[in-house]
């Protein structure tokens, strides 16, 4: 159900720019969560106002999308597909509450690790020996980030780590519904599911903003919803394999933002990390792009 990816050179600049754009806007809202995290919203409040006003990229896309159906015969895969992903949201700005907005974002790029492990059980795929000791070494570059055993551990990024492990579980049931479903459809009722499913437990700790405190919630909301376009439109005009290593930028914008607001300084090993995943992804994502089993619809890498 995804589109044909052009390859001429000013497409593949397109996709590359797109790319760039959209993880830069998507590390804006990440840092925009934190610093509503830290003036006292509930990490559940703002994931429950993201998809309130994710609502509106939602309609804009539809109508975009006009004649494109949402009639769907696998309800409870779109239920479990949103509660999945609104899950791996909420624990991954729940973990940006109390670690570095790069150290976070850096864990977070384990997702197309556990995505990879997750298709042999759940998708019935064959992984090679290549993209096993790809994952593998990435997770080894995880261990290097949290460091467990010492001081330097905290025992809060764990909640990043779940959140990847959650997302990747969507991830591997879009792969399955991308067989009969189309983006749209995807995209629309992984919001409305997610509407449904934080509003009692975002209403339930209530904060009222502000002026200004309402104008983040719904930049959020609509600058998420920009970004994840952005993507998609990326991976329509160029592979991923050209797209996945400009996904990693989000390193550098999540250092530079967490150096400016808050003081944040990932020491070495964090980097060290972070290059070894960065790396592992990259190569895990070439080996399935020449396999042909990259879907368009899987545009991110970290929970948004």
């Amino acid at each position: 159900m995804t589109s044909a990816i052009e390859t001429s050179p000013g497409s593949v600049l397109k996709g590359i720019s797109a790319v760039i754009c959209g993880v830069f806007i998507f590390t804006m809202v990440d840092a925009t969560a934190k610093w509503m995290s830290g003036i006292g919203f509930h990490p559940t409040q703002i994931v429950m106002m993201r998809y309130w006003f994710g609502i509106i990229p939602v309609i804009v896309a539809l109508w975009f999308a006009r004649g494109v159906s949402l009639r769907t015969g696998r309800p409870w895969e779109h239920l479990l597909r949103g509660v999945l992903m609104c899950g791996a949201l909420l624990q991954f700005f729940w973990g940006l509450k109390y670690v570095p907005l790069a150290e976070a974002m850096a864990v977070g790029f384990t997702a197309p690790l556990f995505i990879t492990a997750l298709s042999v059980p759940v998708l019935k795929e064959r992984v090679g020996a290549h993209r096993w000791a790809a994952v593998a070494i990435g997770f080894v570059g995880m261990l290097v980030i949290l460091r467990p055993g010492y001081g330097t551990f905290r025992p809060e990024v764990l909640l990043i780590v779940s959140s990847a492990f959650t997302f990747a579980l969507g991830v591997v049931l879009t792969r399955r519904l991308t067989t009969t479903e189309t983006n749209s459809a995807i995209f629309a009722y992984t919001t409305l599911v997610s509407v449904v499913f934080m509003s009692p437990v975002g209403l339930a700790v209530w904060k009222a903003p502000g002026g200004e405190e309402l104008a983040m919630f719904a930049m959020i909301g609509l600058f998420g919803g920009l970004a994840h376009f952005l993507l998609i439109v990326a991976y329509r005009h160029a592979p991923a394999a050209v797209n996945s290593p400009f996904e990693y930028t989000g390193l550098i914008w999540g250092s530079v933002l967490g150096w400016a607001i808050w003081r944040e300084t990932p020491d070495v090993w964090v980097w060290v990390g972070a290059g070894v995943i960065a790396v592992s992804g990259m190569y895990i994502t070439y080996r399935e792009t020449i396999r042909g089993r990259y879907p368009a619809v899987e545009t991110e890498t970290v929970p948004h």
